[in-house]
Order: C-alpha cells, then sequence, then structure tokens
C-alpha cells in the first residue's frame, strides 16, 4: 500500500477526539485512522492528554454509595456488545459499520458515477462515491466543509493527487473539477456539511434528486 500523503489537520483530528465532530466527518476520521499510522499516533496523544488533564482536576469526592455501586459494576459479567464491524475488501471497518455490515447499494448519478448516501443529518452527510477511471466529478464549490477520502484507485485537481488513504480538506474557497485517475475506479467516502455549488446547469437541476 502506497504511503498516506494528505493528512487530516490537526484540529480536526482533537475535535474528534474530544467527541465534538459531527457523525459524518467522524466516520471519515474514524475510517482515516485506520489506514494511516501518522494521524492515528495523533490522535492517541489527544486521548493521553485529555486523560492527563482530567487526572489534574480538582473535583469533588464522590459519595460513599455512589463509590460502592461504582466498585459493585466492575464485578459485573461484561456484557458483549456488537461489533462496529470488520473490514471487508477495501472497505474499513467504520465503512461496513455504516453499511450495517453489507455491501454498498449504489445509486447511479451518469456518466457511470454512483453514489451510496450512508447517513444525512442537519449537521451533514456521508456517502460513498463511485467514479470510473478517467471520469470527472462535475466542477463545483463549496458552501462549507468537504473531507473525501480515498478508499480505491486516486483523483487529482488542482491542489494535488490523492490515492488510497488520502484525505482531501477543502472548504468554501475552493472550486475544482476532480478526476478519477486512469486506472480502477475510484472509490471514495465524503463528508459535507453543507450543499456542493455546481457551476454547470445539469448537476444543479439534479442536487436536489441526488442529495448532493
Amino acid at each position: 500500500m502506497s504511503p498516506v500523503t494528505h493528512h487530516i489537520p490537526d484540529d480536526i483530528i482533537e475535535a474528534y477526539a474530544s467527541g465534538a465532530l459531527p457523525h459524518a466527518f467522524a466516520v471519515v476520521v474514524a475510517t482515516h485512522l485506520s489506514l494511516c499510522d501518522t494521524c492515528r499516533a495523533m490522535a492517541e496523544a489527544c486521548d493521553a492528554l485529555a486523560g492527563t488533564a482530567l487526572d489534574a482536576l480538582d473535583g469533588p469526592a464522590a459519595d460513599a454509595a455512589l463509590r460502592a455501586r461504582t466498585l459493585a459494576m466492575l464485578d459485573e459479567p461484561l456484557r458483549k456488545s456488537a461489533p462496529i464491524g470488520a473490514p471487508q475488501g477495501i472497505y474499513p471497518g467504520a465503512v461496513i459499520a455504516e453499511l450495517g455490515g453489507g455491501k454498498p447499494r449504489w445509486s447511479n448519478l451518469g456518466a457511470g458515477i454512483r453514489q451510496q448516501i450512508l447517513s444525512s443529518g442537519a449537521e451533514g452527510s456521508v456517502r460513498l462515491l463511485y467514479i470510473p477511471g478517467g471520469k470527472a466529478v462535475p466542477d463545483h464549490g463549496h458552501n462549507g466543509l468537504e473531507m473525501t477520502l480515498v478508499l480505491q484507485g486516486s483523483f487529482h485537481d488542482q491542489t494535488g493527487q490523492y490515492g488510497r488513504g488520502d484525505v482531501q480538506v477543502v472548504a468554501d474557497e475552493i472550486e475544482h473539477t476532480p478526476i478519477a485517475d486512469v486506472g480502477p475506479a475510484c472509490i471514495c467516502l465524503a463528508a459535507t456539511d453543507a450543499p456542493l455549488r455546481f457551476n454547470a446547469l445539469i448537476p444543479r437541476l439534479l442536487q436536489g434528486i441526488f442529495k448532493i
């Protein structure tokens, strides 16, 4: 596997570690961390720092009854929780969990491009995108944050080239036309917190139908 060269910014990893990141972006970060040693080490450092900060806090002592209940819970049999998902093929566990343990159910967007929306809500949406080699996503800008993680193949635009494990993070100042490199289809995990801003008429007309 090629080394990851495009990483997640530290402030986004810090928000993920603190639990403040919206679900759509948290899925992208969790997936990237399973593929990138560098960012995983950063996330673990954030966790350790938070633990140290909590240990240093001077808080009121727990009352005796609460302490007794907590210690009693430690003696209870461990409850088995459902696994979040085991990796399958190109899809890391966090993506499989979003898929409910199954395979993608693609919807056709035209020109061979497909998608599956994994989740969508007021704070953002996350989806899988399938872009055949050599095909381009229509030229667009952004009304917010977009994070795109490559799971298979690669794509390029004016900001660089992105392969498996790489994350492109763009905001509203960027307009681009991502193009899948010739070869295997580029499969990406993409999260946004606002609709894209397409420049061509037809993509704008279809935007509401495809929920992009």
